[in-house]
């Protein structure tokens, strides 16, 4: 998340302003020079005539010393310099990379290089059967039950792992490579055409959509000037060396949008997300984790990557994002392949990673972002805070009085005395830490977990039946000088259900009782405040009845309201507000 495309780093969350220093205004521009062809990275153990950690090897040299990329001559161009160190990221798809990272190949194991590629040859076969993206996207828009939608699209994604496997062997575990031997798999999700497409006729903007990056011995840099990506101005960077990092095509891609708004609703967390475009022969990004769950899916060309290990268990599963790091704090990789058009790799937050384009075929992918600032303690941050304010309102033990000794027993320079108070005094403690689960609002702190969601969350995307059957179907209009069909003719028998089923979210706030929902949100990151309406305490029922009959329909009249019109009422509202659908168009087509 793709913060989405934008927060990520998905995507993406909205990349915070880069540092700028006012006292300069001039930035590195690469020039570079013709690169030896069939020249590449040598893998860790190739250099020494060992298969590479892949059942795929990276090509190798002989000649240690032409492994080196060609070196870039280096231009002056009046910009902003931007700062590349540390500081985590802000939005969920904005991380350092945008591009979630390489994986341990699911067929590779521990089998002899030979075995591995029989394996992978027939597992190929087994891939490439499929339906493509737009066509699944079709196919999906007939199913019923939005969850379902999402079950069915991950399921694509990740073929032929299933979900269960998926879930159980590698979710916050390990990484995992897809290999397909298909290029055409993800064909339709995105590519340089449609970017390409996308600078000439959408303003993009540097810093803010797009990032223009370097790295270089070992020196990470971003380029970004001032302004409106002009496409002169990018493919001339490009044209020179330096990567192109798209922080929320979602905004630009209504491929990219619906892909991604049914994917959030799969993992229960905003899903964003960032693509990349790499010149062949170049690397974009220092070596980093990230705090998201990564997909990484390779659209064109081909990508050598390298994988590592958390270096400590303080780093498994962080919570934020990672500085670059040198290739000497790193390590060994746990996974090195070479990525190319169709393949996946996946790999949980915490995993180092790194990827550099062969000489002779540049590089786009997009990397599907998830679960950023997701978990338990994120959970409790919310939660005890809470419980412990309810707990000083309502039990007095809490509001008694500290001993008056206690500073004589406690604190770090008496943390080793053995003194029968100091006991007694932690032993208290650990009471009152136990006791509180008794005040925690655990469902109220999830509601506002799920508040958050909401806000970061894209709005769905409607099939042209939808279109029809909805508020956006209404011919409300201007005709002959006078208003026309304007009125919602809802009456007792109109049958209605909910738009999707993860669209609303009822949340207690204070006295008041607020129903939270995605439909009026921006495709671009958190560029709308959280849209909510207050519902009245006699019609939670009505959302709850809306939300356990779905999918089905139910007519107007089984609505538990106090009367016909507010039932009438009630319904009319959530239509306006684009959350019901009705079975039949209100109005003759």
């Amino acid at each position: 998340m793709a913060p989405r495309g934008d927060p990520h780093e998905q995507p993406p969350r909205l990349a915070h302003s880069p540092t700028v220093s006012p006292g300069s205004q001039k930035i590195k521009k690469r020039r570079t020079k013709r690169r030896t062809p069939g020249v590449c990275p040598v893998p860790s153990g190739a250099a020494n005539g060992e298969q590479p950690r892949d059942s795929c090897p990276v090509p190798v040299v002989e000649n240690a010393a032409a492994v080196k990329l060609a070196k870039r001559r280096r231009m002056k161009l009046c910009s902003r310099p931007v700062a590349t160190s540390s500081g985590p990221r802000v939005a969920l798809q904005e991380s350092r990379e945008r591009s979630p990272v390489v994986g341990e190949s699911c067929l590779a194991a521990a089998a002899p290089p030979a075995v591995v590629q029989k394996k992978e040859r027939a597992s190929a076969q087994q891939f490439q059967a499929g339906p493509s993206l737009l066509h699944l996207l079709q196919e999906l828009g007939e199913v019923q039950h939005s969850r379902e939608k999402a079950a069915r699209l991950f399921e694509w994604l990740i073929a032929p792992i299933s979900s269960q496997q998926f879930f159980g062997q590698h979710w916050e575990k390990k990484p995992l490579l897809i290999r397909r031997r298909n290029p055409a798999y993800y064909q339709g999700l995105f590519s340089t055409a449609e970017f390409d497409a996308i600078l000439r006729d959408q303003e993009v903007q540097f810093g803010v959509n797009l990032d223009v990056t370097s790295y270089e011995d070992g020196k990470r840099e971003t380029h970004n000037p001032l302004g409106r990506a002009l496409p002169a101005v990018v493919w001339d960077f490009y044209q020179n060396g330096c990567s192109l990092r798209m922080l929320n095509p979602q905004a630009f891609s209504a491929t990219v949008w619906h892909f991604l708004s049914l994917l959030q609703e799969r993992f229960g967390s905003m899903v964003g997300a960032n693509t990349y475009l790499t010149p062949a022969g170049t690397q974009g990004f220092a070596p980093h984790y990230d705090d998201i769950e990564a997909f990484v899916i390779q659209l064109e060309g081909k990508k050598h990557w390298r994988v590592y290990s958390p270096r400590k268990e303080a780093e498994a599963l962080p919570q934020f994002s990672s500085p670059n790091f040198s290739q000497n704090e790193i390590g060994e990789p746990v996974l090195e392949t070479i990525l190319e058009a169709g393949d996946l790799l996946y790999f949980p937050r915490g995993f180092i990673h790194q990827g550099d384009c062969l000489p002779e075929a540049h590089s786009l992918h997009i990397t599907v972002s998830s679960f950023q600032r997701n978990s338990w303690g994120d959970l409790l941050e919310k939660l005890l805070p809470a419980a412990l304010q309810m707990a000083i309102e309502e039990d007095v033990e809490y509001r008694q009085g500290l001993p008056v000794d206690y500073l004589e027993y406690t604190g770090v320079v008496n943390s080793d005395v053995m003194d029968p108070r100091r006991t007694a005094f932690m032993k208290k403690v650990q009471t009152l830490i136990s006791k509180l689960m008794t005040y925690a609002p655990v469902d109220a702190a999830v509601d506002q977990k799920a508040k958050g969601f909401f806000h970061d969350c894209l709005p769905p995307v409607l099939t042209e039946a939808e279109k029809a059957l909805s508020v956006y179907g209404l011919p409300a209009r201007w005709e002959n000088g006078d208003v026309r069909d304007v009125h919602v003719p809802f009456n007792e028998n109109t049958q209605v259900r909910l738009l999707r089923y993860g669209i609303v979210r009822l949340c207690n706030e204070g006295d008041k009782t607020l129903l939270y929902y995605t439909t009026e949100n921006s495709r671009v990151y958190h560029k709308e405040e959280p849209k909510y309406c207050e519902i009245e305490p006699e019609y939670t029922d009505s959302i709850e009845f809306l939300l356990s009959s779905y999918p089905k329909y139910v007519i107007v009249e089984d609505l538990p309201c106090a009367t016909l019109d507010d039932k009438i009422a009630f319904a009319t509202v959530l239509f306006e507000k684009g959350l019901l659908v009705t079975k039949s168009p209100l109005f003759p087509v």
